[in-house]
């Protein structure tokens, strides 16, 4: 009995980080949830307001962690000559590399600035639009490239100008990997037509049968016609004699579908 009650509680033991793991992910999940759902209540201007300010202390977190990670190699950067900090021209490389791997606390600003109003900019985007598409993407990643190049103290004698052309950059950037990203969906998202097929596609699986699902649509046997499937009809969409019994017995055997006969 002592031994049983030995393993048993062994058991809870290993058990118990995987329960306090779950019961951690449920009560993360819920918090979402509710955020997200008192979120949707507010006025776009507080959504924006908590959206950027939330995004941009995700960023400043990041971005310290990084400058933390890359503190070395600033320390081991040329210091510019003496001539140069006269000419705003000269010391704009020198600015360029130093908000590319400046201290932590530099790292935390660029990042924060850059996260968070591209969070706020997306937000407002959605709310004027009702949508997310590539023209709130690309507005959201100019408005974060001007503000980083403003912020950050690399617009060299003309900030502004610099500002643009970062923000024209970045944004140029962002519409290629939104492009990139909507052509993968897309060649990965399943064909239009595979909703006239699910039932089909689901039998030969349990099959296993799966490579003659291009049988059935080269023949336009779509679920409809599940119930109509007689041997020459199979014949003719060149699927061999074995298979083509597993099929009629599983139409015969299914109730739905012999209902439908």
């Amino acid at each position: 009995m002592n031994t049983e009650q030995g393993k048993q509680g062994v058991i809870n033991l290993v058990n118990f980080p995987q329960k306090a793991v779950r019961d951690v992910q449920v009560k993360l999940k819920e918090l979402e949830n509710g955020y997200k759902s008192w979120l949707a209540k507010q006025s776009w201007p507080v959504e924006a307001a908590v959206v950027t300010a939330t995004n941009a202390v995700n960023g400043a977190a990041i971005g310290g962690l990084l400058g933390t990670l890359t503190n070395d190699l600033s320390s081991s950067l040329p210091t510019p000559p003496p001539q140069a900090s006269l000419n705003p021209d000269a010391m704009a490389p020198f600015k360029q590399v130093q908000a590319v791997a400046g201290s932590p606390l530099v790292q935390a600003r660029n990042f924060a600035v850059v996260t968070g109003v591209n969070a706020g900019i997306n937000c407002v985007m959605k709310r004027l639009r009702g949508k997310e598409d590539l023209q709130s993407s690309v507005v959201a990643a100019f408005g974060s490239g001007a503000a980083f190049s403003l912020v950050s103290g690399i617009g060299g004698a003309n900030p502004a100008a610099n500002a643009i052309s970062s923000g024209f950059f970045l944004a140029l950037i962002q519409a290629g990997s939104y492009k990139i990203s909507e052509k993968w969906q897309s060649s990965h998202r399943p064909p239009a037509d595979d909703v006239y097929y699910s039932k089909t596609r689901g039998m030969l699986n349990e099959l296993g049968l799966q490579k003659y699902a291009k049988n059935f649509r080269d023949g336009l046997l779509t679920d409809k016609t599940l119930p109509l499937l007689t041997d020459s009809a199979l014949r003719d969409v060149r699927i061999p004699p074995g298979p083509r019994l597993l099929i009629l017995d599983h139409i015969e055997r299914d109730p739905e579908l012999k209902k439908s006969r």
